[in-house]
Protein backbone atom coordinates (compact mmCIF):
# COMPACT_ATOMS: atom_id res chain seq x y z
CA UNK A 1 0.00 0.00 0.00
CA UNK A 2 1.03 3.50 -0.66
CA UNK A 3 1.70 5.87 2.45
CA UNK A 4 -1.88 7.33 1.83
CA UNK A 5 -3.79 4.08 2.04
CA UNK A 6 -1.99 3.22 4.96
CA UNK A 7 -2.99 6.52 6.75
CA UNK A 8 -6.21 6.64 5.21
CA UNK A 9 -6.67 2.66 6.40
CA UNK A 10 -5.75 4.08 10.03
CA UNK A 11 -7.99 7.22 9.83
CA UNK A 12 -10.67 5.97 8.67
CA UNK A 13 -11.55 3.14 10.69
CA UNK A 14 -8.76 3.65 13.58
CA UNK A 15 -9.99 1.13 16.71
CA UNK A 16 -11.14 2.48 20.13
CA UNK A 17 -8.30 4.18 21.54
CA UNK A 18 -6.96 3.28 24.70
CA UNK A 19 -7.97 4.95 28.20
CA UNK A 20 -4.62 6.35 28.35
CA UNK A 21 -4.96 8.39 24.39
CA UNK A 22 -8.31 9.01 25.38
CA UNK A 23 -7.48 10.79 28.40
CA UNK A 24 -4.08 12.51 26.56
CA UNK A 25 -6.94 13.73 24.06
CA UNK A 26 -9.09 15.42 26.73
CA UNK A 27 -6.03 17.22 27.71
CA UNK A 28 -4.93 18.70 25.09
CA UNK A 29 -8.80 19.57 23.76
CA UNK A 30 -8.97 21.29 26.78
CA UNK A 31 -4.97 22.58 26.90
CA UNK A 32 -5.70 24.09 23.31
CA UNK A 33 -9.35 25.79 24.44
CA UNK A 34 -7.48 27.78 26.98
CA UNK A 35 -4.95 28.89 24.85
CA UNK A 36 -6.98 30.25 22.17
CA UNK A 37 -9.70 31.91 24.44
CA UNK A 38 -6.44 33.42 25.91
CA UNK A 39 -4.42 34.27 22.62
CA UNK A 40 -7.75 35.56 21.09
CA UNK A 41 -7.26 39.15 21.43
CA UNK A 42 -3.46 39.27 19.97
CA UNK A 43 -2.73 40.89 16.83
CA UNK A 44 -3.05 37.68 14.81
CA UNK A 45 -6.23 36.30 15.84
CA UNK A 46 -7.93 39.21 15.23
CA UNK A 47 -6.35 39.97 12.16
CA UNK A 48 -7.53 36.13 10.96
CA UNK A 49 -10.62 36.55 12.34
CA UNK A 50 -11.41 39.95 10.62
CA UNK A 51 -10.49 38.03 7.08
CA UNK A 52 -12.99 34.92 8.35
CA UNK A 53 -15.95 36.99 8.84
CA UNK A 54 -14.93 38.87 5.68
CA UNK A 55 -16.28 36.20 3.97
CA UNK A 56 -19.48 34.59 3.13
CA UNK A 57 -21.97 33.66 6.49
CA UNK A 58 -23.00 30.29 5.14
CA UNK A 59 -25.33 28.81 6.84
CA UNK A 60 -23.48 26.00 8.91
CA UNK A 61 -21.01 28.14 9.92
CA UNK A 62 -18.06 27.45 12.74
CA UNK A 63 -17.53 29.46 15.54
CA UNK A 64 -14.51 31.46 15.84
CA UNK A 65 -12.40 32.68 19.61
CA UNK A 66 -13.91 35.40 20.20
CA UNK A 67 -16.93 35.74 18.28
CA UNK A 68 -18.47 35.45 15.50
CA UNK A 69 -19.10 32.55 13.05
CA UNK A 70 -17.43 32.08 9.38
CA UNK A 71 -17.31 28.63 6.74
CA UNK A 72 -15.62 25.96 8.20
CA UNK A 73 -12.48 26.46 6.32
CA UNK A 74 -12.20 29.96 7.21
CA UNK A 75 -13.20 29.18 10.90
CA UNK A 76 -10.26 26.42 11.01
CA UNK A 77 -7.60 28.80 9.78
CA UNK A 78 -8.84 31.67 12.29
CA UNK A 79 -9.03 29.04 15.40
CA UNK A 80 -5.86 27.33 14.20
CA UNK A 81 -3.59 30.79 14.19
CA UNK A 82 -5.38 31.79 17.35
CA UNK A 83 -4.71 28.90 19.14
CA UNK A 84 -1.12 29.35 18.28
CA UNK A 85 -0.95 33.29 18.93
CA UNK A 86 1.09 32.82 22.51
CA UNK A 87 3.40 29.65 21.79
CA UNK A 88 2.17 28.07 24.39
CA UNK A 89 0.41 24.83 22.81
CA UNK A 90 1.36 21.39 23.34
CA UNK A 91 4.57 20.05 21.71
CA UNK A 92 5.57 16.53 20.11
CA UNK A 93 8.98 15.95 19.64
CA UNK A 94 8.75 13.31 17.53
CA UNK A 95 6.27 14.86 15.31
CA UNK A 96 8.83 18.00 15.84
CA UNK A 97 5.95 20.49 16.41
CA UNK A 98 2.69 21.56 17.64
CA UNK A 99 0.04 19.13 16.38
CA UNK A 100 -3.26 20.32 18.31
CA UNK A 101 -3.38 23.53 16.39
CA UNK A 102 -3.51 22.25 13.47
CA UNK A 103 -5.59 19.39 14.05
CA UNK A 104 -8.18 20.43 16.64
CA UNK A 105 -9.67 23.36 14.60
CA UNK A 106 -10.11 21.27 11.69
CA UNK A 107 -12.09 19.30 13.55
CA UNK A 108 -13.77 21.09 15.79
CA UNK A 109 -15.23 23.01 12.99
CA UNK A 110 -16.84 20.71 10.38
CA UNK A 111 -18.19 19.02 13.71
CA UNK A 112 -20.04 22.12 14.34
CA UNK A 113 -21.15 22.86 11.07
CA UNK A 114 -22.03 18.91 10.43
CA UNK A 115 -23.77 18.53 13.51
CA UNK A 116 -20.79 15.96 14.35
CA UNK A 117 -21.74 14.85 18.02
CA UNK A 118 -18.96 14.81 21.26
CA UNK A 119 -17.96 11.15 20.96
CA UNK A 120 -17.30 11.57 17.20
CA UNK A 121 -15.28 14.63 17.65
CA UNK A 122 -12.80 12.75 20.21
CA UNK A 123 -12.64 9.63 17.79
CA UNK A 124 -11.43 12.19 14.95
CA UNK A 125 -9.17 13.60 17.22
CA UNK A 126 -7.34 10.88 18.27
CA UNK A 127 -6.95 9.72 14.11
CA UNK A 128 -5.84 13.22 13.13
CA UNK A 129 -3.43 13.45 16.25
CA UNK A 130 -1.93 9.75 15.53
CA UNK A 131 -1.61 10.88 12.00
CA UNK A 132 0.48 14.12 13.06
CA UNK A 133 2.40 12.48 15.18
CA UNK A 134 2.90 9.68 12.91
CA UNK A 135 3.67 11.57 9.90
CA UNK A 136 6.21 14.04 11.33
CA UNK A 137 8.37 11.03 12.42
CA UNK A 138 8.25 9.76 9.42
CA UNK A 139 9.64 13.06 7.92
CA UNK A 140 11.88 13.38 10.53
CA UNK A 141 14.25 15.83 11.52
CA UNK A 142 16.09 16.28 8.23
CA UNK A 143 12.27 17.93 7.11
CA UNK A 144 12.77 19.89 9.81
CA UNK A 145 16.54 20.87 9.52
CA UNK A 146 15.47 22.21 6.06
CA UNK A 147 13.74 25.05 6.89
CA UNK A 148 10.20 23.03 7.31
CA UNK A 149 7.82 24.11 10.29
CA UNK A 150 6.38 20.69 11.16
CA UNK A 151 3.64 22.38 12.57
CA UNK A 152 2.47 23.67 9.21
CA UNK A 153 3.38 20.17 7.46
CA UNK A 154 2.95 17.23 9.20
CA UNK A 155 0.19 18.89 11.15
CA UNK A 156 -1.81 19.35 7.44
CA UNK A 157 -2.05 15.64 7.37
CA UNK A 158 -2.99 15.15 10.62
CA UNK A 159 -5.91 17.95 10.16
CA UNK A 160 -6.95 16.21 7.17
CA UNK A 161 -7.57 12.89 9.04
CA UNK A 162 -9.44 13.96 11.86
CA UNK A 163 -11.80 16.06 9.22
CA UNK A 164 -12.44 13.07 6.93
CA UNK A 165 -13.21 11.47 10.04
CA UNK A 166 -15.51 13.95 11.15
CA UNK A 167 -17.23 14.01 7.68
CA UNK A 168 -17.02 9.46 7.86
CA UNK A 169 -15.05 9.45 4.77
CA UNK A 170 -14.38 5.30 3.52
CA UNK A 171 -10.81 4.48 3.34
CA UNK A 172 -10.76 5.13 -0.54
CA UNK A 173 -11.83 8.98 0.24
CA UNK A 174 -9.68 9.27 3.48
CA UNK A 175 -6.65 8.50 1.21
CA UNK A 176 -7.82 11.03 -1.69
CA UNK A 177 -8.01 13.26 1.09
CA UNK A 178 -4.25 12.71 2.48
CA UNK A 179 -2.66 12.47 -1.24
CA UNK A 180 -4.09 15.65 -1.84
CA UNK A 181 -3.46 17.09 1.67
CA UNK A 182 0.41 16.36 0.06
CA UNK A 183 0.02 18.96 -2.52
CA UNK A 184 -0.87 21.31 -0.06
CA UNK A 185 0.92 21.19 3.07
CA UNK A 186 3.04 23.79 3.99
CA UNK A 187 5.00 26.19 6.26
CA UNK A 188 8.50 27.65 6.83
CA UNK A 189 10.97 27.98 10.05
CA UNK A 190 11.60 31.31 8.31
CA UNK A 191 8.33 32.77 9.77
CA UNK A 192 9.66 31.82 12.93
CA UNK A 193 9.26 35.22 15.53
CA UNK A 194 6.36 36.65 13.05
CA UNK A 195 3.02 36.48 12.94
CA UNK A 196 3.55 33.91 9.88
CA UNK A 197 4.06 31.24 12.92
CA UNK A 198 0.81 30.71 14.15
CA UNK A 199 -0.47 31.31 10.63
CA UNK A 200 1.47 28.18 9.70
CA UNK A 201 -0.84 26.43 12.12
CA UNK A 202 -3.68 27.72 10.49
CA UNK A 203 -3.19 27.19 6.87
CA UNK A 204 -2.26 23.40 8.40
CA UNK A 205 -5.99 23.12 9.83
CA UNK A 206 -7.76 24.54 6.18
CA UNK A 207 -5.87 22.95 4.71
CA UNK A 208 -7.26 19.54 6.61
CA UNK A 209 -10.74 21.08 6.28
CA UNK A 210 -10.19 21.74 2.29
CA UNK A 211 -8.92 18.75 1.23
CA UNK A 212 -11.75 16.78 2.92
CA UNK A 213 -14.38 18.00 1.58
CA UNK A 214 -12.87 18.21 -2.24
CA UNK A 215 -12.40 14.33 -1.16
CA UNK A 216 -16.29 13.51 -0.20
CA UNK A 217 -17.12 16.21 -2.92
CA UNK A 218 -15.15 13.25 -5.44
CA UNK A 219 -12.08 14.88 -5.85
CA UNK A 220 -9.02 12.48 -6.56
CA UNK A 221 -5.04 12.38 -6.04
CA UNK A 222 -2.01 10.60 -6.77
CA UNK A 223 -1.80 7.54 -5.03
CA UNK A 224 1.72 7.57 -4.07
CA UNK A 225 1.85 11.51 -3.67
CA UNK A 226 3.49 11.54 -0.20
CA UNK A 227 6.36 9.15 -1.04
CA UNK A 228 6.56 9.07 -4.37
CA UNK A 229 9.93 10.25 -6.89
CA UNK A 230 8.09 13.74 -6.65
CA UNK A 231 5.98 13.54 -3.72
CA UNK A 232 6.14 15.43 -0.36
CA UNK A 233 8.46 13.50 1.33
CA UNK A 234 11.65 13.54 -1.39
CA UNK A 235 10.77 16.86 -2.85
CA UNK A 236 10.51 17.98 1.26
CA UNK A 237 13.75 16.60 2.33
CA UNK A 238 12.13 13.47 4.37
CA UNK A 239 13.39 10.91 6.02
CA UNK A 240 11.29 8.54 4.66
CA UNK A 241 11.70 6.69 8.34
CA UNK A 242 8.95 3.75 7.67
CA UNK A 243 9.67 2.17 11.30
CA UNK A 244 7.75 5.84 12.20
CA UNK A 245 4.44 3.50 11.10
CA UNK A 246 5.08 0.55 13.00
CA UNK A 247 2.09 -0.64 15.19
CA UNK A 248 -0.05 2.27 13.49
CA UNK A 249 -3.69 1.12 14.44
CA UNK A 250 -2.35 -1.10 17.52
CA UNK A 251 -0.52 1.68 19.71
CA UNK A 252 -0.28 5.09 19.96
CA UNK A 253 2.26 7.93 19.96
CA UNK A 254 0.36 10.90 20.41
CA UNK A 255 0.51 10.39 24.66
CA UNK A 256 4.27 11.27 24.56
CA UNK A 257 2.70 14.46 24.35
CA UNK A 258 4.67 17.47 26.37
CA UNK A 259 2.66 20.32 27.61
CA UNK A 260 3.92 23.89 28.65
CA UNK A 261 3.37 24.82 31.97
CA UNK A 262 5.76 28.39 31.34
CA UNK A 263 4.70 31.03 29.17
CA UNK A 264 8.33 30.86 26.78
CA UNK A 265 9.85 28.67 24.22
CA UNK A 266 9.94 25.05 24.79
CA UNK A 267 13.56 24.67 24.55
CA UNK A 268 13.52 26.17 28.24
CA UNK A 269 10.95 24.24 29.66
CA UNK A 270 13.86 21.39 30.52
CA UNK A 271 16.14 23.88 32.93
CA UNK A 272 13.33 25.49 34.25
CA UNK A 273 11.99 22.46 35.46
CA UNK A 274 15.25 21.56 36.75
CA UNK A 275 15.39 24.86 38.83
CA UNK A 276 11.83 24.20 40.22
CA UNK A 277 13.77 20.84 42.05
CA UNK A 278 16.60 23.08 43.21
CA UNK A 279 14.32 25.22 44.86
CA UNK A 280 11.97 22.75 46.28
CA UNK A 281 15.76 21.50 47.79
CA UNK A 282 16.31 24.12 50.17
CA UNK A 283 18.10 26.83 47.92
CA UNK A 284 18.72 29.69 49.22
CA UNK A 285 17.98 32.41 46.11
CA UNK A 286 18.93 35.94 47.81
CA UNK A 287 22.48 34.80 47.78
CA UNK A 288 23.06 32.79 44.53
CA UNK A 289 26.85 32.96 43.67
CA UNK A 290 26.63 30.93 40.01
CA UNK A 291 24.27 29.07 37.45
CA UNK A 292 25.75 26.62 35.29
CA UNK A 293 23.26 25.11 32.64
CA UNK A 294 23.85 22.10 30.41
CA UNK A 295 21.05 21.94 27.18
CA UNK A 296 21.93 20.26 24.14
CA UNK A 297 23.86 22.30 21.24
CA UNK A 298 20.79 22.35 19.20
CA UNK A 299 18.78 24.57 21.34
CA UNK A 300 21.56 27.50 21.33
CA UNK A 301 20.53 28.40 18.08
CA UNK A 302 16.53 28.75 19.17
CA UNK A 303 16.44 30.06 22.79
CA UNK A 304 20.24 31.39 24.19
CA UNK A 305 19.46 35.18 23.56
CA UNK A 306 22.02 36.28 25.91
CA UNK A 307 20.94 39.75 27.14
CA UNK A 308 17.33 40.18 25.89
CA UNK A 309 15.73 43.66 25.87
CA UNK A 310 11.92 42.82 24.91
CA UNK A 311 9.51 40.64 26.32
CA UNK A 312 9.60 38.35 23.25
CA UNK A 313 13.62 38.12 23.62
CA UNK A 314 12.99 37.11 27.11
CA UNK A 315 10.87 33.91 26.02
CA UNK A 316 13.82 32.87 24.03
CA UNK A 317 16.65 33.52 26.97
CA UNK A 318 18.16 30.63 29.13
CA UNK A 319 19.71 33.25 31.03
CA UNK A 320 17.01 35.45 31.80
CA UNK A 321 14.15 32.90 32.27
CA UNK A 322 16.55 31.21 34.89
CA UNK A 323 17.33 34.57 36.73
CA UNK A 324 13.55 35.03 36.52
CA UNK A 325 12.68 31.68 37.77
CA UNK A 326 14.90 32.31 40.84
CA UNK A 327 14.12 35.66 41.76
CA UNK A 328 10.73 34.02 42.20
CA UNK A 329 8.80 35.24 39.38
CA UNK A 330 5.96 33.11 37.80
CA UNK A 331 7.28 31.90 34.24
CA UNK A 332 3.92 30.17 33.58
CA UNK A 333 1.92 34.08 33.63
CA UNK A 334 2.01 35.60 30.14
CA UNK A 335 2.24 39.43 32.04
CA UNK A 336 5.87 38.79 33.14
CA UNK A 337 7.73 38.52 29.68
CA UNK A 338 7.95 42.36 29.53
CA UNK A 339 10.46 45.29 28.42
CA UNK A 340 10.21 46.42 31.98
CA UNK A 341 11.58 42.69 33.17
CA UNK A 342 14.34 43.06 30.82
CA UNK A 343 15.38 45.76 32.49
CA UNK A 344 15.23 45.31 36.08
CA UNK A 345 18.61 45.27 37.69
CA UNK A 346 18.14 42.55 40.03
CA UNK A 347 17.27 40.20 37.74
CA UNK A 348 19.90 41.73 35.05
CA UNK A 349 22.62 40.87 37.95
CA UNK A 350 21.43 37.26 38.49
CA UNK A 351 21.06 36.31 34.85
CA UNK A 352 24.57 37.32 33.98
CA UNK A 353 25.58 34.86 37.06
CA UNK A 354 24.15 32.59 34.54
CA UNK A 355 26.48 30.31 32.03
CA UNK A 356 24.97 28.14 29.26
CA UNK A 357 26.96 25.06 28.37
CA UNK A 358 26.29 23.02 25.39
CA UNK A 359 26.77 19.56 26.37
CA UNK A 360 25.88 16.50 23.72
CA UNK A 361 25.47 14.10 25.84
CA UNK A 362 22.47 15.96 27.06
CA UNK A 363 19.55 14.50 25.22
CA UNK A 364 17.78 17.63 23.54
CA UNK A 365 14.60 16.98 25.64
CA UNK A 366 17.05 17.55 28.92
CA UNK A 367 18.50 20.04 30.91
CA UNK A 368 21.23 19.94 33.87
CA UNK A 369 21.53 22.91 35.97
CA UNK A 370 24.01 23.40 39.27
CA UNK A 371 23.33 26.12 41.46
CA UNK A 372 25.95 27.37 43.79
CA UNK A 373 24.25 29.69 46.47
CA UNK A 374 25.89 30.45 49.80
CA UNK A 375 28.77 28.32 49.66
CA UNK A 376 26.49 25.25 48.69
CA UNK A 377 26.37 23.45 45.37
CA UNK A 378 22.84 22.30 44.06
CA UNK A 379 22.43 19.90 41.11
CA UNK A 380 19.30 19.02 39.24
CA UNK A 381 18.36 17.26 35.86
CA UNK A 382 15.22 16.99 33.63
CA UNK A 383 13.37 15.45 31.23
CA UNK A 384 9.92 17.12 29.78
CA UNK A 385 9.14 13.40 28.25
CA UNK A 386 9.30 12.14 31.41
CA UNK A 387 6.55 13.94 32.22
CA UNK A 388 4.16 10.94 31.31
CA UNK A 389 1.90 10.68 34.60
CA UNK A 390 -1.21 12.20 33.21
CA UNK A 391 -2.26 11.94 37.38
CA UNK A 392 0.78 14.71 37.69
CA UNK A 393 -0.15 16.31 34.09
CA UNK A 394 -3.71 16.66 34.89
CA UNK A 395 -3.73 19.37 38.02
CA UNK A 396 -0.68 21.42 36.29
CA UNK A 397 -2.96 21.98 33.40
CA UNK A 398 -6.05 23.09 35.06
CA UNK A 399 -3.18 25.55 36.97
CA UNK A 400 -2.39 26.74 33.81
CA UNK A 401 -5.40 27.57 32.71
CA UNK A 402 -6.73 29.23 36.29
CA UNK A 403 -3.70 31.37 35.48
CA UNK A 404 -4.72 32.43 31.88
CA UNK A 405 -8.59 32.32 32.15
CA UNK A 406 -9.24 32.60 36.11
CA UNK A 407 -10.45 30.11 37.67
CA UNK A 408 -14.34 30.04 37.30
CA UNK A 409 -14.09 30.33 33.36
CA UNK A 410 -11.21 27.57 33.44
CA UNK A 411 -13.38 24.86 35.52
CA UNK A 412 -16.24 25.71 33.08
CA UNK A 413 -14.18 24.33 29.95
CA UNK A 414 -12.61 21.80 32.24
CA UNK A 415 -16.23 20.36 32.91
CA UNK A 416 -17.42 21.08 29.38
CA UNK A 417 -14.70 18.88 27.98
CA UNK A 418 -14.68 15.88 30.50
CA UNK A 419 -18.34 15.49 29.51
CA UNK A 420 -18.14 16.21 25.94
CA UNK A 421 -18.54 12.64 24.88
CA UNK A 422 -22.38 12.32 25.78
CA UNK A 423 -23.23 15.40 24.48
CA UNK A 424 -25.62 15.29 21.45
CA UNK A 425 -23.61 18.11 19.40
CA UNK A 426 -20.42 20.39 20.14
CA UNK A 427 -22.75 23.36 21.54
CA UNK A 428 -21.28 24.34 24.56
CA UNK A 429 -17.58 24.11 23.96
CA UNK A 430 -18.29 26.35 20.70
CA UNK A 431 -20.35 28.63 22.91
CA UNK A 432 -17.66 28.98 25.41
CA UNK A 433 -14.92 29.44 22.35
CA UNK A 434 -17.21 31.91 20.46
CA UNK A 435 -17.70 33.75 23.79
CA UNK A 436 -16.67 37.76 22.45
CA UNK A 437 -13.51 38.75 24.50
CA UNK A 438 -15.53 41.26 26.69
CA UNK A 439 -17.26 38.50 28.21
CA UNK A 440 -14.63 36.26 29.49
CA UNK A 441 -13.14 39.09 30.51
CA UNK A 442 -15.98 40.56 32.38
CA UNK A 443 -16.19 37.01 33.95
CA UNK A 444 -12.32 37.59 34.63
CA UNK A 445 -13.22 40.74 36.58
CA UNK A 446 -15.86 39.43 39.36
CA UNK A 447 -13.31 36.58 40.23
CA UNK A 448 -11.19 39.65 41.10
Amino acid sequence: MTLAQTLGSFAAASPAEDPRMARFVRFSLFDWTTVGLAGCDEPVARAARQVALGGAQAKGGATLFGGGHAAPAAAALANGATSHALDYDDTHFGHIGHPSVAVIPAALALAEARGADGARLMQALAAGLETACRVGAWLGRPHYEAGFHQTGTSGAFGATAAAGRILGLDTTQMTQALSLAATRAAGLKSQFGTMGKPLNAGFAAEVGVTCALLAEAGAGSAPDAIEGMQGFGPTHSGLADDTALAGLGESWVFPDISYKFHACCHGLHAMLEALRKVKADGLDATSVEAVEVRTHPRWLAVCNQPKPATGLQAKFSYRLTAAMSLAGLDTAALDVYTDATCARANLIALRDRVTVIADEMVSDTASKVRVTSAGQVHEAEHDVLKDSDPDVIEPRLREKSATLLGRDVSATVWQEICTIDGHGDVAALTSRIGAPAARWDADLAVQG
